[in-house]
């Protein structure tokens, strides 16, 4: 039976923050510059572990360096327009080490209500994998645990018969495993187009489901349209400047992506359906030059066999679902019907989606990335500070 630790009321944090992501973080060093005592609970054995343990090899940030940095914290001035991997981790382990932030891992948050007698947050938490269960109370909460907290795999007809490899993006490194094999992409994101490109690059047979319309930027088209925002540029306008660069730098993409653009435009897309646009860091060339497949939607497996839409079967030894993630706030997080919606991410409307009621606060679900994750964490800080 799991036995319920209560914690040191002399040392109640005044802020318990959900998730040591980035979001977490940031919020953490917030909080901390104006010595406002907060605790961070991590389900993981290490902050940041989607950079840290579950992102691809190649990843750089999409976005160029000044719209990602954290609060406080400028990145240094050596550091790469698009950063890699690598420094970013090593960016956000000097940013741990700079603001003395100590999450405690291994912390799953079972459940969490507000106490209407106490005013205050009553968070249930699992230690690892032990029965062993802590409670913790305070008076503000923040969710930060991310857009990418739980991986999600689509029910595919026939996946369990599936005679090779399935694995979800989180589990892939880079394609030199792959080499000479078959292998299928599920999914046309960020993370499936690049993965797709890597294995192209390290001799994989490889083909990519592409199923929507999508919209296709290059990375300077990316840096131009933050830049033209920040100016207070009208995202009417950038959507249809964007357009137009795509459409001159790629021309017709149907011709090879089967697909044509959305009728909304890249800002458009992305407010409405939380759709972010596709950063081509080469795969285009590769789906020109025929080295990487398109194929339409998957309906079923047989086998080894993939069977699309089209009524096409193709055989495949190693399936990629670049499908994205869930988040499972609405479990645990009991009596908010105002501030997250079924799928986790903020109901009020862009700028003032991160806060709720009862000292509740969300950081980093704004959809926004890195430069969203600095905001809110600075808005939160500061409004939590206004109110002691």
């Amino acid at each position: 039976m799991a036995t319920l630790t209560h914690h040191d009321h002399n040392q109640e944090p005044i802020v318990i923050i959900v998730g040591a992501g980035p979001a977490g973080l940031a919020t953490a060093a917030c909080l901390t510059k104006f010595s406002i005592p907060n605790l961070i609970l991590e389900k993981e054995d290490c902050y940041s572990p989607m950079w840290k343990k579950y992102a691809y090899d190649r990843l750089h940030l999409h976005l160029a360096k000044q719209f990602c940095q954290l609060p406080h914290f400028p990145f240094p001035s050596s550091f790469p327009t698009y950063l890699p991997k690598k420094e970013f981790i090593q960016y956000l382990d000097d940013y741990v080490s700079h603001f003395n932030i100590n999450p405690l891992f291994k912390r799953t948050v079972e459940s969490v209500c507000f106490d209407e007698s106490t005013k205050k947050w009553n968070v249930k938490v699992r230690i690892g994998n032990s029965g062993e269960v802590e409670g913790y109370f305070s008076k503000f909460l923040v969710v930060a645990t991310g857009e990418a907290s739980y991986p999600f795999i689509p029910k595919v007809p026939g996946l369990e018969s599936f005679k090779g490899e399935a694995i979800h993006t989180t589990q892939y490194k880079n394609g030199e495993k792959f080499k000479g094999k078959s292998v299928l992409v599920v999914g046309c994101g960020n993370s499936g187009m690049e993965i797709a490109l890597d294995l192209a690059n390290c001799g994989a047979k490889t083909s990519i489901i592409v199923r929507g319309p999508i919209h296709l930027i290059s990375r300077e088209m990316g840096y131009l349209a933050l830049m033209l925002s920040k100016f207070k540029v009208p995202y009417t306008v950038v959507d249809s400047i964007m357009v137009m660069l795509s459409k001159v730098i790629y021309g017709d993409i149907s011709k090879y992506y089967r697909v044509s653009r959305p009728k909304e435009g890249p800002f458009a897309s992305k407010a409405k359906y939380g759709k972010y646009p596709v950063v081509d860091v080469g795969t285009y060339q590769k789906i020109k030059s025929g080295e990487i497949q398109v194929l339409p939607a998957m309906t079923r497996i047989a086998g080894n066999d993939a069977v699309f839409e089209n009524g096409k079967s193709h055989q495949f030894d190693v399936i990629v679902f670049a499908t994205g993630f869930k988040r499972t706030t609405q479990k645990w997080l009991q009596g908010d019907d105002y501030l997250l919606n079924e799928e986790g991410f903020p109901k009020p409307e862009f700028p003032e989606h991160w806060m709720g009621k009862n000292g509740l606060y969300c950081v980093g679900l704004s959809r926004r990335g890195l430069d969203g994750i600095a905001f809110d964490s600075q808005n939160v800080a500061t409004h939590i500070n206004s109110l002691l």
